[in-house]
């Protein structure tokens, strides 16, 4: 994925900087944030190559004239097109020469619809894209999630006469991945009984002359000669190294009010151009507007004292190179989620069928992440609750069994839990540690065995932990091992303290004896903040995944 790093290493552990923003007015960063945060690791561009065989044939003469229309199966239902080959006469093979591309965003579940059309002779020679299709003959139809393209070299669809191949290739710009130090001097002191906290903030410029912002560094405190953290991204989130790109220098401010300190701007090339001759640029302040329009030249200089290309292996290299995402889950039955027999409980089965948040947070998590684990069977535990005369159990398997946790597919999980709910009581209080240090475990056994496995592990709990030191030392210890771990919280609780084990702002983790996690493993999303957005809890809990992912296998490749 294109992912944008600052960190010690070129690979990277944690997605963006540690500007994170609060108050009203957050202006400049927050809009990054937000960019960041929707698009998750920011998407790859994807190649689709279709081929057919065995098409009906519809023409009477001759064999028929087929052509491909890929569609974008969006959530209401309504299909948007993305993309058209050319026609092919009289093929019922056909291997089609134009290419389709797709953004693909790990974070969303992207169907895709393929239609295959036998071309009438009198539209040969108009242009693909002004074919009308309801005046032409249709010859079948074909579904897949673009994940499930993207996990094969090559993916064979049936139609209803006939069959389709689609080959997905993430495109090269995605491979190719810059990392640059940047370094500034004389920056102006915005601060009254202080120096500045600068961080740069880079975007590039869209056709309409709109910035897009791209990524960000850490904030260096009370630094007017800052040198920032490894900014790695890629050709792909660019577009061209001939694009401009504004590179903008804030004073952190806590209120979100960031202040301008200077800007440049200059494509990769330009930035090329500074590393290899040892000079600086000028930052400018925009002054004035409309025709009155000016730039007013600063003394703060910015250099790039790093400037390096390399071709990176990308996360969708390693996922269509054979490596799978074991999706774990570990549900809250502590007794303060309330009786599950009366409707204020948040572990309520309501009659209708309308899921609870328990089971949203699994559905629209689990939907995303089962296609990339073959046999689809995931533990499942809870924590927080007194199995049938039994003592209280802070992990226990959620189809009952005694010694195996898995169950079949995400039905398979929401049929535990909803069985658990009738055979346990629930109790307390709310401890992670035992869940995370067995999901370490299972993850530690595969390194052993040397699976290519990465397990991501879905905790939902109404309540903030009250082992925080057992929990910060079990997730410290499991971020040595292949591990990710998605907290959602639900209900109305004040999760202040979830938020500490989220290390967004660039603050590692560190263990009661001292030793520091050597990644950020853990996001943290309060789920009532996005429940009204049915796509943004995912976009959410999975923004980070596979950076986090990426910066595993590198350090594990070093």
């Amino acid at each position: 994925m294109g992912n944008c790093f600052s960190e010690e290493s070129p690979g990277g552990a944690q997605a963006v900087g540690s500007g994170g923003i609060a108050g009203e007015g957050g202006g400049v960063s927050d809009a990054v944030n937000l960019f960041l945060k929707s698009r998750g690791a920011p998407f790859s561009q994807i190649e689709l190559s279709l081929s057919a065989s065995n098409l009906r044939d519809r023409d009477m003469l001759s064999k028929s004239d087929p052509m491909a229309v890929v569609f974008l199966k969006k959530r209401d239902g309504t299909l948007e097109e993305i993309g058209r080959t050319e026609v092919i006469l009289n093929s019922l093979s056909p291997s089609w020469v134009a290419k389709i591309n797709v953004n693909y965003q790990f974070e969303v579940v992207q169907p895709l619809v393929f239609q295959i059309y036998d071309v009438d002779s009198q539209f040969h020679n108009v242009p693909e894209k002004m074919i009308r299709l309801e005046e032409q003959q249709f010859l079948g139809e074909a579904t897949c999630l673009l994940s499930e393209a993207v996990t094969k070299s090559t993916k064979t669809l049936a139609l209803s006469v006939g069959m389709l191949t689609v080959r997905a290739e993430e495109t090269f710009g995605a491979k190719i991945q810059t990392e640059m130090v940047f370094r500034c001097c004389d920056l102006e002191n915005k601060d009254l009984f202080s120096k500045s906290d600068p961080f740069l903030l880079i975007s590039r410029v869209s056709e309409s002359g709109a910035p897009i912002p791209i990524c960000k560094t850490e904030v260096r405190k009370n630094d007017l000669n800052p040198t920032w953290k490894p900014l790695v991204l890629n050709l792909q989130q660019i577009g061209s190294k001939e694009n401009p790109l504004n590179i903008e220098c804030f004073n952190f401010n806590i209120r979100g009010k960031h202040d301008l300190i200077g800007k440049v701007v200059k494509s990769m090339t330009e930035l090329e151009g500074l590393h290899h001759r040892h000079q600086g640029d000028y930052f400018f302040i925009p002054t004035g507007v409309g025709q009155e329009h000016h730039n007013k030249v600063l003394k703060s200089q910015i250099f790039v004292d790093k400037y390096f290309e390399s071709r990176q292996k990308t996360f969708l290299d390693y996922i269509s190179g054979g490596c799978e995402l074991n999706f774990m889950v570990a549900i809250d039955f502590t007794a303060s989620n309330g009786n599950p027999r009366l409707p204020d409980s948040l572990h309520y089965i309501d009659p209708s069928g309308r899921p609870n948040a328990y089971q949203r947070a699994v559905m629209e998590v689990g939907e995303v992440l089962q296609f990339y684990d073959t046999d689809k069977r995931f533990p499942a535990w809870g924590f927080g609750a007194r199995p049938i005369d039994g003592p209280v159990s802070h992990c226990f398997n959620l189809n009952g069994s005694t010694y195996q946790p898995e169950v079949e597919g995400i039905q398979g999980i929401m049929s535990a839990y909803i069985s658990a709910l009738y055979n346990v009581s629930l109790a307390g209080p709310t401890l992670f540690g035992h869940v995370i240090n067995t999901a370490a475990t299972i993850a530690g056994q595969s390194v052993t065995s040397g699976s290519q496995k990465y397990f991501v592990l879905l905790i939902i709990t109404d309540g903030v932990v009250t082992d925080l030191q057992e929990t910060i030392e079990a997730i410290v210890k499991a971020s040595d091992l292949p591990l990710s771990i998605l907290i959602v919280g639900v209900g109305g609780a004040d999760f202040k303290e979830m938020e500490f084990l989220d290390a967004d702002r660039g603050e590692r983790l560190e263990s009661p004896n001292g030793r520091v996690a050597t990644r950020d493993i853990v996001q943290f999303v309060p789920f009532r903040d996005v429940q009204n957005n049915e796509i943004s809890v995912i976009q959410s809990l999975l923004a980070e995944l596979p950076g986090q992912f990426l910066s595993y296998m590198r350090n594990r490749d070093c």
